[in-house]
């Protein structure tokens, strides 16, 4: 096999047009340049170039081995750079979008740990439950709960999105507990209209899905907004569990038909594709996995209650 080091020199030379020119490149002597290419010769046991006292020219085998040398070098030269990069102290501007629950609750405090260890490193949060355009709005991250991310960008789950069907201790005591998702045809099911059909909830049983029609007082598009009329006991509602789960883990909302609601969507860091992931959001994105944990902190005291 050639040497690597030789076939990259044989590059520069091509490159540089002349040894004089190749040699001045890489401080090195022209003598120390013309043998280089010579033990390359001799080592693939072809001429790869014609010398004169004026000029130097490939020869036909020269110039199709000059392709791949001068490949091999850009690969080499972008191995470095990716290297430093990914090495390298972020720093400039990042510009995140967040679904405005979970970039309140989750994304935003988690700023106070990482920005202090990069500080170079300035953030441009957009809480939004608008899908931005990454590429025309200039956003390096997006963060989105959904189950169909976009096929055109790299979506990374951080943490799956466990929903439950909950009410205050004391509704239950009023209205009793359901023991089946049929039952909810006798409670107030507070309704979220931006998911599925309005006025009927779908679960997954042994035999699969169960469709309830359910009724209730309220419509209500906003999930946060939705949690504080079911603390206010007003009645059933399913709840995520990233913006429930401190009341869930304290006590002043239980849950029930749990083993009846899949996970069906996850929360995504999503990018678009590039050949070197800028470091700025390398680092975010593993910080944000490493912060959530492998089983996410706000489901932590509830597994361990199971």
């Amino acid at each position: 096999m050639p040497d690597l080091n030789l076939m990259a020199i044989f590059a520069r030379v091509v490159e540089a047009g002349s040894f004089a020119e190749a040699a001045r490149r890489m401080a090195t002597s022209r003598s120390s340049v013309s043998k280089s290419v010579a033990k390359l010769e001799k080592s693939l046991g072809a001429r790869l170039l014609n010398r004169t006292t004026r000029y130097l020219s490939l020869t036909e085998i020269g110039a199709s081995v000059a392709e791949h040398c001068s490949r091999m070098l850009e690969e080499a030269t972008a191995t470095e750079n990716l290297v430093g990069s990914l090495n390298a102290e972020p720093r400039g501007v990042l510009r995140v979008s967040a679904s405005v629950a979970f970039g309140t609750l989750h994304v935003a405090p988690a700023l106070a740990v990482f920005l202090p260890r990069h500080p170079e490193l300035t953030i441009d949060l957009t809480i939004t439950d608008r899908w931005v355009d990454l590429a025309e709005e200039g956003y390096d991250v997006a963060i989105r709960v959904t189950g169909d991310p976009p096929p055109n960008w790299i979506a990374r789950p951080l943490a799956p999105v466990r929903r439950k069907l909950c009410a205050t201790p004391e509704y239950f005591c009023r209205r009793g507990v359901p023991r089946t998702p049929e039952d909810l045809v006798r409670h107030n099911c507070l309704d979220y209209t931006r998911s599925g059909e309005q006025g009927r909830w779908r679960f997954t049983g042994p035999d699969g899905e169960i469709s309830v029609p359910v009724k209730g007082p309220l419509h209500v598009d906003d999930d946060e907004a939705l949690s504080q009329a079911v603390l206010g006991g007003l009645g059933l509602g399913l709840l995520p569990t990233f913006i429930i789960g401190k009341d869930l883990q304290s006590g002043m909302l239980q849950a029930v038909l749990s083993e009846y609601i899949p996970v069906e969507r996850h929360v995504y860091a999503m990018y678009l594709p590039t050949r070197h992931l800028p470091s700025k959001v390398r680092l975010f994105i593993d910080f944000l996995l490493a912060h959530i944990g492998e089983e996410p902190y706000w489901d932590h005291q509830m597994t361990a209650n199971r």
